[in-house]
């Protein structure tokens, strides 16, 4: 029996099996709109077998957006063009959806990847940035505003308000974006929080305004609705944020009725050193997972399903998230369910792609259907 094609309790949501397809920004939106590329995008993964869809990072306001065409949900149109893509998923598969609520603080007003991810000029449509100091993300950037009280205060009403759209729209759960050195991610770390008041200083202070997102989100949703957070556990910069902060961070969550941990790492400073290997963020979420008493999802250079069924076995994760490793295969969980003698659901119009030699694959796919 596979662990990885084995159910997960995620507080009230019951996930198939243990694939995670992790949030990935499309930069394809308009307006904070989502566009007929997330039908087809979203739509194509929806159809993967994997246990859980998290939609990309989506901006809670217009200037938490890291680009001016990621995803938001600030607005009424945002919310109903959400809507459109997420009745057409759902028509045609029954995959739970959760998604990624976040600020780029710092971050945002940026050109897309694709187009180099600088910071965008002035004649170029940028905008004021936000942070929890004002210190720019790297040299020759424009500095960020330093949030005021009446900033944190709006910020933490864009997320309550973009977390109650999510809940009108039906979606199943909520990961806040505290990672990649974005917004909350930068109240958390010492490199890019040096406030001298309630919200910076001590570790206790820089996970203040975290945490007061997260209580103020959970209080905005019903109980019935997952809500979880996505970290980075390490900035791998000496003197940054780290792994202890985490795992304290990580407590500080469980107390408040967190559902589930989503562990990535980096991102907050150009001066990052990061050791890719395969599988070499699994350690940090085993250890937060030995601190805590939720799920927890381990995330990075997991690609072979091997692999992803060692993780579980060994008790380091709950769940692995896959990212771009499914975008260059969307039915990743086909081939991992073939390779484990594991069975996964697929639609009926895929039945007769199952190979004759796997025809256990599909469960009542009827090889030969015409």
């Amino acid at each position: 029996m596979s662990t990885l094609f084995s159910p997960l309790q995620v507080g009230t949501l019951t996930l198939p099996n243990r694939i995670v397809i992790a949030p990935m920004c499309q930069y394809s939106a308009e307006d904070g709109n989502m566009t007929d590329w997330h039908l087809i995008h979203l739509g194509g993964l929806a159809l993967s077998g994997a246990g859980l869809l998290i939609i990309e990072a989506t901006g809670v306001e217009a200037v938490g957006r890291i680009t001016p065409r990621d995803v938001g949900l600030y607005n009424d149109d945002n919310q109903a063009a959400i809507a459109r893509v997420l009745k057409a998923v759902r028509h045609h598969s029954r995959m739970p959806v959760a998604i990624q609520l976040g600020h780029a603080g710092r971050k945002a007003s940026s050109h897309v990847p694709w187009e180099g991810g600088q910071a965008l000029g002035p004649d170029e449509g940028a905008w004021q940035t936000v942070s929890a100091s004002a210190l720019p993300h790297a040299p020759g950037e424009p500095p960020p505003l330093a949030l005021d009280v009446a900033g944190l205060a709006r910020v933490k009403a864009a997320f309550v308000q973009a977390a109650q759209r999510a809940h009108a729209l039906g979606i199943d759960a909520i990961e806040l974006h505290a990672a990649h050195g974005y917004l909350l991610h930068q109240f958390l770390s010492p490199l890019s929080n040096q406030r001298t008041d309630d919200w910076g200083g001590s570790l206790e202070n820089r996970m203040r305004f975290p945490l007061e997102v997260f209580d103020a989100v959970r209080a905005a949703v019903p109980v019935s609705m997952p809500v979880g957070l996505r970290l980075s556990a390490t900035d791998w910069v000496e003197g940054g944020w780290d792994v202890e902060g985490s795992i304290a961070f990580s407590k500080a969550l469980a107390a408040r009725g967190c559902d589930f941990m989503h562990v990535s790492s980096g991102g907050v400073s150009p001066q990052q050193k990061i050791p890719l290997s395969p599988g070499y963020q699994v350690p940090m979420a085993e250890r937060i997972k030995a601190e805590v008493d939720m799920p927890v999802f381990a995330v990075g250079l997991i690609t072979e399903p091997e692999q992803a069924e060692a993780v579980i076995a060994a008790g380091q994760a709950d769940a692995v998230a896959i990212a771009r490793a499914v975008l260059f295969e969307p039915h990743w969980p086909w081939r991992a369910a073939a390779e484990l003698g594991a069975q996964v659901e697929v639609p009926p119009q895929y039945w007769r792609s199952q190979p004759r030699e796997l025809k256990a694959l599909f469960g009542d796919a009827r090889i030969g259907a015409r």
